[in-house]
Formats: structure tokens, C-alpha cells, sequence
């Protein structure tokens, strides 16, 4: 049995569950439970991203305490797993000591290969992508993420990782790999960004100005950075340090980010990786952001689309599938609220749920018998899922419902008896089985429904998406 090891970023706990991150966790699922399908021994990883200054800031606000904060917090990222049918097997939370200890063995790795240094230093910064930035990566002094925070010009005496160790052994693993970053315009992205040179990058902060994040091994002065401890959790989670054989048997694995996380994940964290001599990752998939009629989302323009709100009105697996068909896995994508319901009313309610309603009732009037099994993929899904093209595979499912939507029409089978009804019904359950089972990984509870409903004597059922 091959296994399998998949891992979406760990979001900050600093605000509620947002649709960017519900696309990143759900395209994961789809991935985890396509595995499973083939017969794969999966791991599916998530988790929370507990530290750093921006979550202890807003812990001061509330006037609550750092710990008592992300474990509010956390609980409501690990309810996506209800709300969503989320199949993770693993939550990792930075703050739990064995995340801890993990983060601290590797600094030691790191440390002892001679790539950490201490040194006084002055940087501008931004605290929204708690990222150190580069005049070059600024929009009139302003982040181009967060324009609307002030960037800041820091000064103290912090810890350094040797990231300029690693700006050839990167791209020599970038040109062994050529499929390490998907797609392959953020692939071309980071590699210019490595070859114009890497600067070393500050990876502590003074226990004074922060208190609340990991201790830095042999210096009670200094807590690790954020990124540098919460990027420890890809491999802390199946076991390192502690278990290396498990280790060994589930890494590398592949991640799946925002474009956000980019330079973290396929350049920071690779070069962390080849300084700790561990395997780099397997596969980067990077997709892209998400906009509302056009305008970022934000709280002030009151234009936030949440992921429970999207399950209360359309439904678990109503909110999987517009999720999965209106978002473009790696280019930006642009969606509003009624374009989400026409999506829902168009292809589940009068497309699938009707023609699911409409044949099952053709069939039990008839005591139609299903006998037909369908136990593979349609090569085109396989393919497309492979490639992570989501909305691509479920256009393509809807290619076999349109299908037999067409043959409704032109056989009419009501008008139809005995021999000649049989045949038209054989190929119609034959194309609805077709369609249930390559949707499994995107809409597992319809699929069971409909593989159940026309499995022996067929009955109708109440419908499987009400029209809204």
C-alpha cells in the first residue's frame, strides 16, 4: 500500500475561518480522499499556527491570555472538519509542547551546521505577513498584501538563518525537480526570486517585546520567529524527531499554500529543510486568492464571505462543490454571492438533483432493477485531479449529467414500454453511476446516496439539493 502525505498551512488564529482558507483545506480533502479511493494509506494534516506578535496583540485586546486565546480559537478551525467533511487525520497546533520540542530540535540542527548566527540589525517590516520586505517588494512604502498597515523600520539584535548558503543548492534541486511548484508560473516566480540572490533572514525576537512564542534553545532572551517554528509542524506531525522510522515512511510529502505563502514554503522552508539534512518536500501546490466582485474581502467593506454562513444556506455539500467548481485552483478568482446561488440552483438543484429525481421515479414506476457497478475513474478525472484542476474535473463530470440530460429529452422515456424502456433507462443509470462515482472526493455524501439509490430496485427519493 503506498502512502500518502498531504498538508495544507497552518492558519493564524488571529480571526474566525475565512473561504481562502476553507478552498485550501477542502481542495487538500479532495486530494486525501482520491488517494484513499486508489487504495492509498493517506495523512492529511492541518492545525493552527498559534504564535507571534499580531495573535498576542489581539489576545492583549481582548484581555485574555495568550494560551486561552488560541485554544478558543483553534476550536473553531478543528469545527471545519463537521461543517465541511473534512477528512484530516492530523491537527497540529504549534503551541502543544511536543510541537515545541520538535521546533527546538531543529533549531539545534540548524545551529550546530554552523547556518545560525546572532547579529544587530535593521529592517523594515510588515506585521500583516510578519515578513521582513525589500524596497523592490514595496508599493509606495506599502506592502502590496496589507497596504493598509504601516510598515515598520525594526532595530534589535536577533538570530539569523544562512539562507545565502542556499541559493545554488536550491536551484539545483528546482532544476532536478521540475515539478516541485505548481503551477508552473509561481514555480518560474520563485526561481527568479532565488537567483537575484538571498538574503539572510532574522528568525528570533526579544522575549521582551514578545512573550509568547518558543523558546529559543540555550537563550532565555530570544523566542523563535514565527515562521521558523510553525513550518517545523509539516514534519513534527508524523513524527520527527522522535519516530524517524515513521518520519521516514511518510516524508517528503506535498503542501498545499496560498501564493502568500510562497517564498515560505518552496524557498525559506526548503533551504530550513536542507540545513536540518532532512528530504525536501515533494510538491508545492500554490493557489490563488480570492475577491469579491472584484475588491479584496475585508471586514470594513463588509464584503467577507464565511465558510459557515456558505453550509448554513447551500448546505455541506452544496458549499464543497461551489467551493470546488467556481474557484480556480491557481489563478485568482473573483466570486459574489449571487453568482454562488445561481451556481447551486444551476448544477445541483436543476441539474443533478433533477435528473437523479427524475430518472430514479422513471425507474421505480417501471421496477427498473440497477445491476450495473461502476469501479473506476474516467481517465479524464484521474487526470485532471492529478493535476489538481478541481473546477476542470467537475466541468467534466457535468459533461456525463448534461449527457444524460440530452437523452431524457430526446428518448422520452415516459412515452416508453418494456424492451425499449429498459434500454434507455440501462444507459441513463449507467451514466448517473458514471458521474456518482468520479464525484467521491468533491461530494462523498451525494455520491454514496446515488451509488446506494441505484444499486438492485431503484426507488425515488426526496431531492437531493431543494432549489433555493
Amino acid at each position: 500500500m503506498t502512502k500518502y502525505y498531504i498538508t495544507t498551512t497552518l492558519p493564524y488564529v488571529n480571526a474566525e475561518p475565512h473561504i481562502g482558507f476553507a478552498m485550501e483545506i477542502i481542495q487538500a480533502d479532495f486530494i486525501a480522499r482520491y488517494r484513499r479511493l486508489l487504495g492509498d494509506e493517506v495523512i492529511f494534516n492541518t492545525g493552527t499556527d498559534e504564535h507571534g506578535i499580531k495573535i498576542f496583540n489581539t489576545a492583549k485586546d481582548q484581555g485574555k491570555e495568550p494560551q486561552a486565546y488560541v485554544d478558543e480559537y483553534a476550536s473553531k478551525f478543528d469545527d471545519l472538519k463537521k461543517h465541511l467533511n473534512l477528512t484530516y487525520t492530523n491537527f497540529t497546533r504549534t503551541s502543544a509542547p511536543e510541537q515545541k520540542e520538535a521546533a527546538q530540535e531543529f533549531w539545534k540542527r540548524c545551529f550546530e551546521k554552523g547556518d545560525i548566527y546572532k547579529k544587530l540589525y535593521k529592517v523594515k517590516y510588515c506585521n500583516g505577513c510578519e515578513l521582513e520586505k525589500t524596497d523592490s517588494e514595496l508599493v509606495d512604502g506599502k506592502c502590496p498584501i496589507h497596504p493598509n498597515l504601516i510598515i515598520e523600520t525594526r532595530e534589535e539584535e536577533n538570530y539569523f538563518f544562512k539562507w545565502s548558503n542556499y541559493e545554488q543548492p536550491l536551484l539545483d534541486f528546482y532544476e532536478k525537480n521540475p515539478d516541485f511548484v505548481l503551477p508552473d508560473f509561481r514555480f518560474k516566480e520563485i526561481k527568479e526570486f532565488v537567483k537575484k540572490g538571498l538574503n539572510d533572514f532574522s528568525i528570533s525576537r526579544l522575549k521582551s517585546k514578545l512573550p509568547w512564542g518558543v523558546p529559543v534553545p540555550n537563550d532565555p532572551e530570544q523566542v523563535m520567529y514565527v515562521w521558523f517554528d510553525a513550518l517545523v509542524n509539516y514534519i513534527s506531525t508524523i513524527g520527527w524527531p522522535k519516530d524517524e522510522a515513521k518520519f521516514n515512511e511518510w516524508w517528503p510529502g506535498v503542501q498545499v499554500a496560498g501564493k502568500d505563502n510562497l517564498r515560505q514554503q518552496s524557498a525559506m522552508w526548503q533551504g530550513m529543510l536542507m540545513s536540518a539534512g532532512l528530504p525536501n518536500s515533494k510538491q508545492i501546490i500554490i493557489h490563488g486568492f480570492i475577491t469579491n466582485n472584484g475588491q479584496k474581502m475585508s471586514k470594513s467593506l463588509g464584503n467577507v464571505i464565511h465558510p459557515f454562513e456558505l453550509v448554513e444556506k447551500y448546505g455541506t455539500e452544496g458549499t464543497r462543490f461551489l467551493i470546488a467548481k467556481e474557484l480556480n485552483t491557481f489563478e485568482d478568482s473573483d466570486i459574489t454571492p449571487e453568482r454562488l446561488h445561481e451556481s447551486y440552483n444551476a448544477y445541483l438543484a436543476n441539474g443533478l438533483g433533477n435528473l437523479v429525481s427524475r430518472v430514479a421515479k422513471l425507474c421505480e414506476n417501471s421496477g427498473f432493477e440497477a445491476k450495473e457497478k461502476i469501479s473506476h475513474f474516467d481517465p479524464e478525472v484521474e487526470k485532471l485531479i492529478s493535476e489538481f484542476k478541481f473546477n476542470e474535473a467537475l466541468n467534466w463530470i457535468w459533461k456525463i449529467i448534461q449527457r444524460a440530460d440530452q437523452r431524457v429529452n430526446e428518448t422520452q422515456p415516459w412515452k416508453l414500454e418494456g424492451t425499449e424502456l429498459k434500454e434507455v433507462l440501462d444507459e441513463l443509470v449507467s451514466l448517473i453511476l458514471d458521474a456518482a462515482y468520479n464525484l467521491q472526493p468533491f461530494l462523498p455524501e451525494t455520491s454514496e446516496i446515488i451509488l446506494r439509490q441505484f444499486s438492485g430496485e431503484v426507488v425515488s427519493q426526496k431531492s437531493l439539493f431543494p432549489r433555493i
